[in-house]
């Protein structure tokens, strides 16, 4: 099979622990698109905090894109045109603030460029380290967010937060659930995840389902790993999400990544 897209998820499958693209991982990557491959990054990051990422990766000069807050925009990368962009209304986030009031979780989301809570957590102290984003603490939550926001995350300890995930799926089935770390639970609008927005890119580019690599660690990769025509985890992946890929490679800190383009692409 002759792969035409590399689709990789960023934080603890692309990057190490250090938040560092691999110079073995930078490597392969601009080969891969010497070969004509398109190189997407997809996340639950921010677009912002993408960028500097993508363009160390010389996506930009090879007209690829991402996906970032988990599929809820596609941006080009050379120029910041949104491809897609879906929202989550004022009244789905006040309903999530809601609900993270009444389970005792930390909720944010995310205005003009910065993270907005109510409260302080240091899975909040995590979040701001991962994107760079500032933290916008406010006295209300739901006055200060009076407008659409992309995405919200419930933050607590992932022991707790676990049993939150069905809880929340059930509360709300008009909503998109995932876990994207232990103590990060997403949602997002309605339908809006990493496979669905792959495959608008896709469509948009004439790549067929089949020719698709995708690499993730995490709950939220799992419907593009599903989708892909070759899903493959790095060795840290979720333990409970380790049979539901083609192939394991191994870990982020040991260029997985690197693994899979050099055996499936560079061959």
């Amino acid at each position: 099979m002759q792969y035409k897209m590399l689709v990789l998820d960023m934080d603890d499958t692309l990057l190490t622990d250090d938040h560092r693209i691999s110079d073995l991982n930078k490597k392969v990557i601009l080969e891969a698109q010497a070969k004509g491959v398109y190189v997407v990054l997809a996340s639950g990051r921010p677009t912002t905090a993408m960028t500097a990422y993508a363009k160390e990766l010389e996506l930009d000069k090879n007209d690829s894109y991402m996906i970032s807050f988990n599929g809820a925009i596609i941006s080009r990368v050379k120029d910041d045109l949104v491809l897609f962009e879906q929202k989550l209304t004022v009244e789905q986030i006040h309903a999530l603030y809601d609900y993270s009031i009444k389970k005792n979780a930390h909720i944010i989301t995310y205005l003009d460029d910065q993270i907005i809570s109510e409260t302080d957590s240091e899975f909040i102290e995590v979040e701001k380290e991962i994107t760079g984003m500032a933290h916008h603490k406010v006295s209300s939550f739901k006055d200060y967010v009076d407008r659409p926001a992309v995405k919200c995350i419930l933050l607590q300890d992932p022991a707790y937060l676990k049993t939150l995930e069905n809880d929340l799926k059930e509360a709300m089935p008009h909503l998109s659930v995932s876990m994207s770390k232990p103590f990060f639970l997403e949602a997002a609008q309605q339908g809006i995840d990493k496979a669905a927005s792959l495959k608008f890119l896709a469509d948009k580019l004439g790549i067929h389902q089949s020719e698709i690599i995708a690499v993730g660690n995490a709950g939220n990769d799992l419907t593009m790993i599903e989708y892909a025509g070759l899903g493959v985890w790095v060795d840290n992946v979720t333990p409970e999400l380790r049979d539901k890929a083609d192939l394991i490679v191994a870990s982020n800190n040991d260029d997985g990544v690197a693994e899979v383009v050099t055996r499936y692409i560079l061959n």
